[in-house]
């Protein structure tokens, strides 16, 4: 627990590249909080079209500070903004998300029920959002798609936060030095981090966010692709953090070959597995989104993210385990293109 003579500041701190109106929806929501007690700091990662004509538009109704630097990656731009914050508490929330009008109250009062030194909440598909957009919020949350890596209890002895809604305190970023060069799966190496440091994290389900992800195929495979690498990546430096589940899109991506392959050769019955959990996904995600069109969209993105995820997975673990080359990163320059 926090100290009861300790109060709790938040510093919302954002990354941005190239994302004015993404960023000015960001603070629209900020800007009708039932608590209203935060700083913003937005730190303009190096775009070329810049959101300081947004930023002006809330100027007088937040408190927010915003800078621009040359272009590093976000987990460094967060740290910039952690540099520049006044807050004892950095929550870090992606440009393009969408804060609930009780997102704050609900943090500061988890922090101080159940504190936590470092937090995470999930993500949510807002009612605006395309229904591609919440085929890929589905495939990206569900258990099916997941395997529940990304977490879903409040009961789990280790949880990692996710870097589009997560917070820590300022002793954290004193003591780790906040987040790694990493341009994908910073997050995750730094909840590694938190960890190993003793500090103690946890998941506040009231915290949500409503995230849009990517409005595109291509953008929504880039993604994946280098979450697959990153993974590996992370591997390499932390051998323990490589579990039985981050092998299974790689084993989806080669199983629809040998499928594909069978079914041409023999029968066509050999794709029936598949099938079947793509039927599974449709059922699934057309019951809870209430549309059959987005559990049509989820069987497509399911597709995209077990393909993309896997084939980055097998090129790093090739490249990086196999031939032991250095850490990379694809798709580094236009991956929000």
């Amino acid at each position: 627990m926090l100290p009861v003579s300790e109060n709790i500041s938040l510093s919302i701190i954002v990354p941005v590249y190239n994302r004015p109106d993404e960023v000015e929806e960001l603070l629209e929501s900020l800007n009708v909080q039932t608590d209203k007690d935060f700083e913003v700091v937005i730190v303009e990662d190096g775009s070329t079209i810049l959101c300081k004509e947004q930023i002006e538009k809330y100027n007088h109704c937040l408190d927010i500070k915003y800078f621009y630097k040359d272009n590093s990656g976000p987990g460094l731009s967060r740290n910039f903004g952690s540099q520049h914050a006044s807050g004892n508490y950095f929550v870090f929330l992606d440009s393009d998300c969408i804060v609930p009008p009780f997102y704050v109250s609900n943090v500061k009062k988890k922090l101080y029920e159940n504190y936590f030194d470092a937090f995470g909440g999930p993500d949510r598909a807002h009612d605006t959002f395309t229904k591609f957009q919440k085929a890929v919020n589905y495939v990206m949350t569900s258990f099916l798609t997941t395997g529940g890596i990304r977490g879903g209890s409040e009961k789990m002895d280790k949880f990692y936060p996710r870097s589009f809604n997560m917070g820590y305190s300022q002793k954290v970023f004193l003591e780790t030095g906040g987040f790694s060069s990493m341009r994908f799966g910073e997050d995750i190496d730094m909840s590694i981090r938190i960890l190993k440091s003793g500090f103690k994290t946890g998941l506040y389900k009231d915290a949500f966010v409503f995230h849009k992800r990517r409005t595109k195929s291509s953008q929504f495979f880039k993604q994946v692709f280098n979450s697959g690498i990153a993974r590996i990546n992370l591997y390499i430096k932390y051998p323990e953090s490589l579990k039985p589940v981050h092998f299974l899109p790689s084993v989806f991506s080669i199983g629809i070959i040998i499928l594909i392959a069978l079914s041409v050769i023999f029968s066509v019955y050999f794709l029936s597995p598949l099938l079947a959990l793509f039927l599974l996904i449709l059922m699934d995600s057309g019951i809870k989104n209430k549309s059959l069109t987005i559990g049509v969209l989820s069987v497509y993105a399911g597709f995209i993210q077990q393909i993309g995820y896997g084939s980055g997975f097998i090129m790093a673990f090739w490249k990086r385990v196999i031939l032991r080359k250095e850490a990379f990163n694809a798709y580094k320059k236009n991956f929000y293109k």
